[in-house]
């Protein structure tokens, strides 16, 4: 499990980024709901919590491929493959991430870690 950060330090419409390996992004949306997604687009190295999120949707900063933030589907190419969903949980205040442990769609170039 991880701590991202006290809930009332994320504002609704604000996503952060954890250094775990692979990065994960914690989403706050307008509606007060809270989402975990692994943070690398899986069509090119880009961070999905600089992206822009519309409803429960986050477009790539880099190309403009969306995911489901309930599923980790993508919604537009040119990313084909999902990324991985995990667990959120807020316990005494702070927003935590229960990581899945399905293997991270990474893109290409990118492994576990770091860069190949």
């Amino acid at each position: 499990m991880h701590r991202a950060c006290p809930l009332n330090d994320l504002a609704r419409g604000d996503a952060i980024r954890l250094d775990t390996s692979p990065p994960i992004a914690v989403f706050h949306t307008e509606e007060g709901e809270l989402f975990a997604i692994d943070d690398t687009c899986t069509h090119q190295d880009a961070s999905l919590a600089d992206g822009w999120v519309e409803g429960c949707e986050v477009e790539c900063p880099l190309h403009a491929s969306k995911f489901d933030l309930r599923t980790g589907a993508v919604d537009s190419p040119p990313a084909k493959l999902p990324v991985r969903v995990h667990e959120v949980a807020v316990i005494d205040g702070d927003i935590m991430v229960i990581e899945s442990q399905e293997a991270p769609n990474l893109p290409p170039g990118l492994t576990v870690g770091g860069h190949v």
